[in-house]
C-alpha cells in the first residue's frame, strides 16, 4: 500500500493505492493521526486505487473520522471503487461517511459546508 498527502488549500487529500488489510493498516492509521496532530482535521480519502479493505481498514477509517469530527473536521471518501463501496454499505459506513464520487467534489463540500 502507498499513501500520498497532497493539500487543496485547508483540505489535505490523502490518497491510498492498494488494499487495505490487517498488514498494512497501522500504516495508514499513523498516516491519518499524523495528519490530525498537526490539526489537518479536513481530509479526503482517496480511494479511487484502493482495490480491497479488510474489517481493519473500516475500524481505522471510523476511528479517524471519529478524531476528525471531535475536533471540528471530518473525513470524506472519494472515488471509492464498486467492490469497496460494497464493503463499505454491508458495514453500514454509508451512513456514517460523506462519500463523494470523485477527489474535487469532496474537496469542493468542505467550502460548501464553510
Amino acid at each position: 500500500m502507498q499513501i500520498d498527502i497532497t493539500q487543496h488549500d485547508t483540505v489535505f487529500v490523502v490518497a491510498i493505492t492498494g488494499s487495505i488489510d490487517s498488514l498494512n493498516v497501522e500504516h495508514l492509521t499513523q498516516r491519518f493521526a499524523e495528519s490530525i496532530s498537526l490539526s489537518h482535521v479536513r481530509l479526503v480519502a482517496d480511494f479511487s486505487r484502493v482495490n480491497y479493505t479488510s474489517s481493519a481498514g473500516l475500524r481505522s477509517l471510523l476511528g479517524t473520522v471519529k478524531s476528525c469530527r471531535l475536533a471540528g473536521g471530518d473525513l470524506r471518501m472519494a472515488a471509492v471503487q464498486p467492490q469497496v463501496h460494497r464493503v463499505l454499505e454491508i458495514a453500514g459506513f454509508t451512513s456514517i461517511l460523506n462519500i463523494f464520487p470523485d477527489v474535487h467534489h469532496a474537496v469542493e463540500s468542505f467550502t460548501e459546508a464553510a
